[in-house]
């Protein structure tokens, strides 16, 4: 296997080779100026060869000087100003390098992908910290009003015991709240995707089903599954989120001993996954607010919900590559179908 120089060993042999260049010219130069002067002008110019050689080496260290300047030194003195704007907290900057050299171009890349996640960085603290003050004030009043009533000891046992399920889960809401928010806001921000594995995406279907198991077990949700068989390429540990949030939505709006239908289909080019609920559908005006965040209908505020879960999905199936849409069945329920490209 042929081993690869790296940036510094390949710097150093082509200023070697430069250098051996430089003296090979100035001494065919030099040797050439005598020539042309014996051969044109019948002169024979009794000039040491040394002398040539200095005169030739000043003028080529100038154009030296000049190309190392305008390759390497201006570089590094804007890319020098450039980091003392970063260390001041300004994640906008930006440097264009003229050099035509790789190694210093791959250095003023790695800088502005560099500054370009940390400012990504800032937006998702910034955006993680509004949407927290904005979002959580209820589940933490709740908390704390059902706390200050289990303080006075004079509930029943059952109060007692309805308040401490009240706070539990306002505790497992504010849970859910916290990591779909940063888990958008880091989708949303990130200039670096993440890296896509192999995996079988009928199995992973099958796991979000798995993993909710106790949600439609008590409503007693009976579940039409159809999976073909599907070796997909893609960000596995982000669409675990779609399956998981759009069934968790079916089975949140399917009535009692409802039934919920899911499948998935592979073609010559692409997948496409279906789920439909017996639930009261998506009125009109709704289908396509549905999918913004912290949205939430008139129906769906009425139940456990932070208006995230289906943000998350269209977020993450358009970083895919793929498309999710939603339409009303025609006796009741709704289907989200999802799109995504093999």
């Amino acid at each position: 296997m042929k081993k690869e120089l790296t940036p510094k060993v390949t710097l150093r042999v082509r200023f070697f080779l430069f250098c051996m260049a430089e003296f090979i010219l100035v001494v065919l130069l030099a040797e050439l100026a005598g020539w042309l002067f014996q051969r044109y002008l019948g002169i024979t110019v009794d000039i040491p060869i040394y002398v040539w050689a200095i005169l030739f080496s000043v003028i080529f260290g100038g154009a030296i000087t000049n190309y190392i300047t305008h390759s390497f030194i201006d570089p590094i003195t804007q890319l020098g100003d450039a980091m003392k704007e970063v260390a001041g907290g300004n994640f906008q900057v930006s440097v264009a390098c003229s050099s035509k050299l790789k190694e210093v171009t791959d250095i003023y890349d790695n800088f502005n992908l560099m500054v370009k996640e940390l400012g990504a960085t800032e937006t998702l603290q910034t955006d993680f910290i509004s949407n927290v003050s904005h979002e959580f004030k209820t589940p933490i009043n709740a908390i704390e009003g059902y706390a200050s009533l289990l303080q006075d000891h004079q509930q029943t046992q059952q109060e007692q015991d309805e308040y401490i399920e009240k706070i539990l889960f306002n505790t497992r809401r504010l849970s859910s709240l916290t990591g779909n928010i940063l888990l958008l806001s880091k989708i949303n921000t990130q200039s670096i995707k993440p890296q896509r594995t192999s995996f079988r995406l009928d199995e992973q279907v099958r796991q979000a089903i798995l993993a909710l198991e106790q949600k439609w077990t008590e409503k007693n949700i009976d579940l039409d599954v159809e999976l073909d068989k599907i070796q997909y390429s893609g960000y596995e540990n982000l669409l675990i989120h779609v399956w998981t949030n759009l069934i968790d939505n079916a089975i949140k709006f399917d009535p009692p001993d409802g039934m919920i239908c899911l499948r998935m289909r592979q073609s010559d080019d692409s997948v496409v996954f279906t789920i439909e609920d017996n639930g009261p559908g998506i009125a009109l005006e709704d289908r396509e607010r549905i999918f913004h965040k912290f949205y939430q209908s008139d129906s769906s505020r009425k139940m456990d919900g932070n208006g995230l879960g289906l943000s998350l999905v269209k977020q993450i199936v358009e970083l895919s590559g793929g498309t999710v849409s939603v339409d009303n069945l025609p006796d009741a329920g709704c289907r989200f179908t999802v799109q995504l490209p093999l």
